[in-house]
């Protein structure tokens, strides 16, 4: 278990939040920083001032972080919108009350300058008041968004986390490491448990790169482990199939994934 640094005691709670479930993932994980950085695609260093408070990681690292650590995503990335807002707000905050502090007169006003000062003392105390509602509400409306998007995922069960998504714009390339070992008769990358996920063209995550590590134990091995289902994996994937006695069609399906973990190398 890491020895983490106590956080930023500015930190919104929001955003602290996020940043303790981070490290979490990572404790789970069992990488260190280098690990980490390989697996997801950003340095170490980028790693260390995410989980120090320091700055707020984006997007695509906090998705790449659920991947690593086995969270869902969704859930995650809806605790990183809310985190990216108050972040946001935060630095807005600091940056008014800086500015009210630098034209804060240096002398009190004069008898005759009182009324007015009372005056704003007054508009200023009613846009705070103004102000600490609207965020109250934004709050109360950020938490209501969260648990119903919470709920959704947790309606839709399975399908959520094991769909395996496909290669985007953001994808970020990875190189993944197969620990392979056999329990039970059944043959383990240490990526995934799946037995029957359909995987194809152009989709990516740890399922894939399970297959191409179990694909390598079974001789046909599709290159690179980077966990994107591309030509060279299809064509190892139809070099087992057939091997095997199987359909032919490229496609890791449940009958290929069983060939997979229980076959032994040809």
């Amino acid at each position: 278990m890491s020895r983490w640094k106590e956080l930023p005691a500015e930190l919104h709670p929001h955003v602290h939040q996020l940043i303790v479930r981070l490290r979490k993932l990572k404790d789970h994980s069992e990488l260190s920083t280098r690990q980490l950085a390989a697996k997801t695609g950003y340095s170490a260093k980028s790693w260390q001032r995410y989980l120090n408070g320091r700055s707020l990681p984006p997007r695509e690292a906090v998705e790449a972080m659920a991947r690593v650590g086995g969270d869902d995503p969704s859930r995650l990335l809806v605790m990183h919108e809310i985190a990216a807002q108050r972040w946001a707000e935060g630095r807005v905050v600091t940056t008014d009350a800086t500015e009210n502090l630098s034209t804060t007169p240096a002398h009190p006003p004069t008898t005759e300058q009182q009324p007015a000062g009372r005056h704003l003392r007054a508009a200023v105390t009613a846009g705070a008041v103004v102000t600490a509602l609207s965020v109250s509400a934004a709050l109360l409306l950020a938490v209501r968004l969260t648990e119903a998007r919470a709920q959704l995922a947790h309606d839709r069960g399975d399908a959520v986390t094991t769909a395996p998504a496909t290669v985007s714009a953001s994808f970020v390339p990875v190189i993944y490491t197969c620990r392979l070992e056999q329990r039970d008769g059944r043959w383990s990358a240490g990526l995934s448990p799946t037995t029957d996920i359909l995987l194809s063209n152009t989709q990516v995550g740890l399922e894939v790169a399970e297959a191409q590590c179990l694909l390598g134990r079974a001789g046909t091995a599709p290159g690179e482990i980077d966990g994107v289902f591309g030509p060279k994996t299809r064509r190892a994937v139809e070099r087992m199939q057939k091997r095997n006695g199987l359909i032919v069609n490229g496609v890791i399906d449940p009958p290929t994934w069983q060939a997979l973990r229980e076959a032994d190398p040809k």
